[in-house]
């Protein structure tokens, strides 16, 4: 059979129709039911084909941005192309911040001895206010997906 393939009308002889149990109906919208089963309806729209230029959708997707004016056009159009190669890199609308696999840092929470004297107070001496507004950055942080909850805290 045909796969995408560009399509302005198609036929089907009589006998054909009869030996295969192929009904075309026209009612709403065009489907074409094979065999006895007349519940199991096939799309049979024509929808025309279009190329997309995938630096062009880019630009769109980025429309919002704003590009330098000292860029020329074959500047503008290199910096689109490391924009497309690096997309998984970049954060769009809602996407997740920054999601790429292989690029994983493994932090490490402990400090030899002696500990800065900075590590050697008690666990919560900040004050109401400060706490808050640390609050605040974690969930901006876990909104964005920079950061994420483990465990019950």
């Amino acid at each position: 059979m045909f796969e995408n393939a560009n399509i302005q009308g198609f036929f089907l002889a009589t006998d054909y129709k009869r030996r295969y149990g192929i009904d075309i109906y026209n009612r709403k919208n065009r489907h074409i039911t094979i065999g006895t089963n007349k519940e199991k309806k096939f799309s049979f729209e024509i929808e025309q084909m279009s190329i997309h230029d995938p630096l062009e959708e880019l630009l769109n997707e980025l429309r919002e941005g704003q590009f330098s004016t000292s860029l020329t056009s074959k500047q503008k159009l290199s910096l689109l192309k490391i924009l497309r190669k690096s997309r998984p890199a970049i954060s769009i609308g809602e996407e997740p911040l920054g999601k790429i696999s292989g690029h994983n840092i493994e932090l490490y929470l402990h400090v030899e001895r002696p500990c800065p004297p900075i590590l050697r107070r008690p666990p919560y001496p900040s004050s109401l206010e400060t706490r808050k507004e640390i609050e605040k950055h974690v969930h901006e942080l876990l909104e964005i997906d920079v950061i994420r909850k483990i465990g019950h805290n």
